[in-house]
């Protein structure tokens, strides 16, 4: 009787531990004394004890941390930098079969990449357009993991991480670009208001009409003022004989004796 029923425990225990349930977001790789099999799952799966295995894959997204890492930029600036990836397995066999253990290679990789991908640009590169570095280490690892079923879909970089006294040159270098761009664009004022006064001066010199209202204008705005000065307006048509008389006087010299 005992041993019957140490049969039937024993029966039992090897059918329970057959009995593999795997959630919606895992599939189960199985090998057959040793050789691969196939990808099983989602849900119920059996599996023969001894004759055969299986190594459970997650495949939901996972986030990896990529540690800090000193890196020189082009332009000789030492700074420490770290990232964060975004990937998941696409393919169970291959991250099972192709590589030992898929998360520390490609943490390995990302780090080695990391580096390699920065130290190609200068620091100003690196801290203005962290968007198109990033997209060039997700290109990267992409590629290179594509061999062990996985998918990179994204790479941050966090923190760029520079000494004091760089901090210190840079934002000298940001208050001189600043004060560049104040003077050009006081400049570049200065020429428009240069060229719409010379257009201006133009006009009127055409229209003798318009000198002249403006000429009242002018008196109509000194009389408004608290002011002494007494000012006797000439009419431009008085004034204008006297100016060409002068001007031909000029031109023809001095009378002789």
């Amino acid at each position: 009787m005992t041993f019957t029923f140490t049969i039937i425990a024993l029966i039992a225990a090897l059918i329970f531990s057959s009995i593999k349930i795997l959630k919606e977001y895992e599939r189960g790789v199985v090998f057959l004394l040793g050789r691969f099999q196939r990808v099983k799952g989602p849900g119920i799966i059996i599996i023969i004890p001894v004759i055969q295995q299986m190594v459970r894959v997650d495949l939901r997204v996972i986030t990896m941390d990529v540690p800090t890492q000193d890196v020189i930029s082009r332009d000789n600036v030492s700074v420490k930098v770290n990232a964060v990836v975004y990937f998941r397995i696409v393919d169970p066999e291959r991250a099972i079969i192709q590589v030992a253990n898929v998360f520390e290679a490609t943490s390995q990789l990302a780090q080695t990449t990391l580096r390699s991908v920065l130290g190609q640009h200068e620091l100003d590169e690196m801290l203005s357009e962290r968007d198109k570095l990033n997209a060039d280490i997700q290109e990267i690892l992409d590629r290179q993991t594509d061999a062990w079923g996985i998918k990179v879909s994204a790479v941050e970089i966090k923190h760029v991480d520079i000494d004091e006294s760089m901090i210190r040159a840079i934002a000298a270098q940001a208050e001189a670009e600043r004060s560049r761009r104040a003077k050009i664009i006081h400049a570049e004022g200065e020429m428009q208001a240069a060229e719409k006064l010379a257009a201006a001066a133009a006009t009127l010199a055409s229209q003798g009409q318009a000198l002249q209202l403006r000429y009242l204008q002018t008196l109509t705005e000194i009389s408004n003022e608290t002011s002494n000065t007494i000012i006797f307006p000439l009419p431009m048509d008085l004034i204008e004989p006297i100016m060409s008389a002068a001007k031909k006087l000029g031109d023809n010299g001095p009378p002789t004796a």
